[in-house]
This record gives structure tokens, sequence and C-alpha cells, in this order.
């Protein structure tokens, strides 16, 4: 993906709806260049145009959320797939860091068997010749590509891993991680409780906001952050405090 268009994609992403002529501003090009982006975006179902107008695709969708800060996920995703041993099992939870790491898992780790509760993760590397895919049943959350509730802690209960992979919406000292779907964060609980350790692979910036529902894990899994080079100081050494080991890629 071009520089230009993970910058538009940001914008995009930061402020839902924008004028044409502003992202030109912005970016610091002419219209006929962003239109002509937009356009190409619009024909992967990243954005929607309207009337002079660029609507990004939804904050739901793995699709979108792929594009924004790309390099620093696919960083991360080879990071957290430098963790995983050849022909290991592990699980991965929805996320769009978590399906750049699987596809980085799936193409350079040979005979690794991967079993996730996203939809999403399974269509995405489908292509993969060497990785198995286990696909975990539940309620099925239509956006998101994820599939949740009862019938996914039944699954999950089937399987016993070294390591579970997840994203996260936020963090704060007080709650420590939280999402933003009290479905998901049950999900993200039923399969921790068949992990010895969870590794949390998320951007920077998630270290500056959080979500409203805490995972609140269950007591006594180790837990590591993969994130990238632009993690503050601070708040590394406040993960480092609360227990929490922390690896940053490279700028």
């Amino acid at each position: 993906m071009k520089k230009r268009e993970t910058a538009l994609l940001e914008l995009l992403a930061e402020n839902g709806k924008m004028e044409v002529t502003a992202l030109a501003e912005k970016l610091e090009t002419s219209q006929v260049t962003i239109r002509k982006d937009l356009d190409a975006l619009e024909k992967r179902g990243v954005i929607r145009r309207e009337h002079g107008f660029a609507i990004f695709g939804g904050s739901d969708d793995l699709n979108n959320r792929i594009a924004v800060h790309y390099e620093e996920k696919r960083k991360i995703a080879k990071a957290a797939a430098g963790l995983v041993s050849p022909g290991e099992t592990v699980m991965i939870e929805n996320g769009s860091c978590c399906a750049l790491f699987a596809a980085e898992l799936a193409e350079a780790n040979p005979d690794v068997t991967i079993i996730t509760n996203s939809a999403f993760i399974a269509s995405f590397i489908r292509k993969s010749a060497s990785a198995n895919i286990i696909l975990l049943g539940g309620d099925f959350q239509k956006d998101a590509q994820v599939m949740v509730g009862p019938i996914l802690r039944t699954c999950a209960a089937q399987f016993y891993v070294n390591k579970l992979f997840i994203g996260v919406d936020g963090y704060s000292e007080q709650l420590g991680f939280t999402g933003n779907d009290h479905l998901r964060v049950q999900a993200v609980r039923d399969m921790a409780e068949h992990a010895d350790g969870v590794y949390v692979i998320t951007e920077s910036s998630k270290f500056a906001r959080h979500g409203v529902v805490p995972l609140s894990l269950p007591e006594g899994k180790p837990l590591h952050v993969i994130t990238d080079a632009y993690l503050p100081d601070e708040k590394e050494k406040a993960l480092n405090l609360a227990g929490i080991s922390v690896t940053r890629t490279a700028e």
C-alpha cells in the first residue's frame, strides 16, 4: 500500500467523512490524484464516495481496519510470528493486527495450526498451502465476521495451547486492557482459559485510549505485549510494573 493511501485512510478513520478538497489539502497533493486513490480504495471496498466526500467504510470491517497504520501492524505481525515455533498450535482472536499476524505466520511457519474464532482470518489465510485452520463455532457477528457466545465457549474448551494472540481496543492503568464489545471480550476470556499465556498484538496508539469493557483475563496468565516502536517509554514502564512484558518493533 502506498504511503499516501495509508495517510488518506488514517484521516478518514479519524474523521469518518471528509471532502475530497480537504483531503487534497491535508495530503498536499492534487484533487485529481486524490480521486484516483479514492477510486482504487472504493473498488476494494475500503471507502465509499458520496457527492464530493469520501467516507470511511466502517470501523468494524477488518478490510478497512487493516489499512489503518498498516506498516506498523505489518511489523508487529512479523515480530509476533517469530515467537511461534515450527509446527506449533496457537489460538488467534479477531482483529486487524491478528489477521496480519495469521497471514505472516501461515507464510513463515510450516505446518502451524491456527485455532480462531474469526471467520475473516480463516478466509484471509485460506490460500496458504501449509497452515491448518480450525474455526471455532458460535453466534456470528456479521460485520466483524467473528464467532461469540456460549457455543464458542464450548468449542474453545476442546483445546489447550501455549499461546493465545489477541487484539485490544485500549488500555488504562486502572482497568488494564479493554474492548468495546462485551460479547467479544467474553470470547477472549473463554479462549484465554485454555492457553498458558496471552499475547496482545496491537499498535501503540491503542495505549492512548481505552474501551468500555475491561478484559479481566483469568488470573495467573502471563501477559505479553508486542507493539510498534512508538510506544512511549512511560507506558512501557507502567506495563512492566504491572507484570506485563513488552516487545517493541524497530522503527
